[in-house]
């Protein structure tokens, strides 16, 4: 094993703030460690370089890669007892994936044919121990919760464990209720383990980020309408017929489940295209009065872009507080939206009214649910020490 191997860890640059989290993380001295986050914002990358890196310099003897492959067309899984040479094969072509640009060629062939990569299907992990091993369960969101687990178990002297997954975009179960999910639960407050959720911002590859947009934009065109939705949609049509809708929201059982009487909050929201704004509104805003008129709603609309905030403002029973929202992203199976602290009552509103609202509103949109974290903003502690 050359040199490089060893030091490819190293010369591994991370181009966001979560991914420095999660070297770090890799660096602490954690057995357990849990990264959570959407496709292209270095999971695998990080982990398997990191995996190598550290067998290369003996620190252990091998790294042993566990992860499902699933069909994603049909949906059917591949495992050692269907196709063991189908199953290794792709699993090997997908270290070489994550190491393009990355590695030499032919190192990752080179550490299989010596023992020091090896594949270990998940279905089959009962009754092993993994000694002086980085283990890996990747795409943990595609694992039954008995297998993280199990894999847990399996650890043994001088090992550690790292667990990738996507609990959002590609969960196949009930949302939180996938092995990533479950996973970071395990994790989140256990003594020996560290977590990282990686997010929107920590995405790098703008194809990743391309596909995230458009796989949202699909959840939010596959909502089943209710009648009221459909009446906003076919109105619409017939008063904004360029304009690229991607689906409306009925909020009013919302409002009335948690008594939101603002009249900032609107009666339904309308998801465009992103750039198809100015259509849906007309001349003077002449479309949207017309279709508000045929509905006898009032109606927000916004552009479908990955900046989450713009809904909190089209919809917040409090006109303002966006202005205060410091960071929204996902954080595990659900939104974090960081609040500036002076600003987290009027977030939560009166019994939690108001995040209990936004979780709904967001539960109904493309299935994730929201909550709420106080953070210090500067400027804030010395406001409040005048105070």
């Amino acid at each position: 094993m050359t040199v490089a191997a060893a030091e490819l860890f190293e010369k591994l640059e991370p181009a966001s703030p979560g991914q420095k989290e999660l070297v770090e993380a890799l660096r602490s001295d954690k057995d357990l460690v849990g990264v959570f986050g959407p496709t292209g914002s270095g999971k695998s990358l990080f982990s398997v370089v990191y995996g190598i890196s550290e067998v290369a310099k003996g620190r252990f003897k091998r790294l042993i890669l566990s992860r499902p492959i699933i069909d994603v067309v049909s949906g059917r899984e591949l495992t050692v007892l269907s196709d063991k040479e189908a199953y290794e094969s792709i699993a090997v072509e997908y270290i070489h994936d994550i190491l393009t640009g990355v590695a030499e060629p032919g190192l990752v062939d080179e550490l299989v044919r010596q023992g020091k990569i090896v594949l270990a299907d998940p279905h089959f992990l009962r009754g092993r121990t993994f000694d002086d091993s980085v283990i890996i369960l990747d795409d943990a969101q595609s694992v039954p919760p008995e297998v993280i687990v199990e894999v847990i178990t399996r650890l043994g002297n001088n090992s550690r464990l790292v667990i990738a997954g996507d609990p959002v975009f590609q969960r196949s179960a009930e949302l939180g209720m996938d092995g990533a999910s479950l996973a970071r639960d395990i994790l989140v407050n256990e003594e020996s383990a560290v977590v990282v959720d990686l997010g929107l911002k920590d995405i790098v590859r703008p194809g990743a980020r391309r596909g995230v947009k458009m796989l949202l934009e699909l959840v939010m065109r596959k909502r089943n309408l209710s009648d009221t939705e459909k009446a906003v949609m076919d109105s619409i049509r017939a008063n904004a017929p360029d304009a690229d809708v991607i689906t409306v929201v009925d909020l009013q059982e919302a409002k009335k489940r948690w008594n939101i009487t603002s009249e900032h909050t609107p009666d339904a929201l309308v998801i465009v295209k992103q750039g198809h704004m100015a259509r849906l509104i007309g001349t003077g805003g002449s479309r949207i009065a017309a279709i508000e008129e045929d509905t006898g709603l009032r109606l927000r609309a916004v552009e479908h872009t990955l900046d989450f905030k713009e809904i909190v403002r089209a919809v917040h029973p409090v006109s303002w507080i966006h202005k205060h929202v410091v960071e929204m992203d996902f954080a595990g199976p659900r939104l974090r939206i960081k609040v500036a602290k002076d600003a987290m009552g009027p977030m939560i509103g009166q019994r939690g009214a108001h995040i209990k609202f936004l979780d709904d509103v967001f539960r109904s949109l493309i299935g994730v649910g929201v909550y709420a974290e106080a953070v210090e903003v500067e400027g804030q502690s010395k406001r409040r020490k005048r105070r």
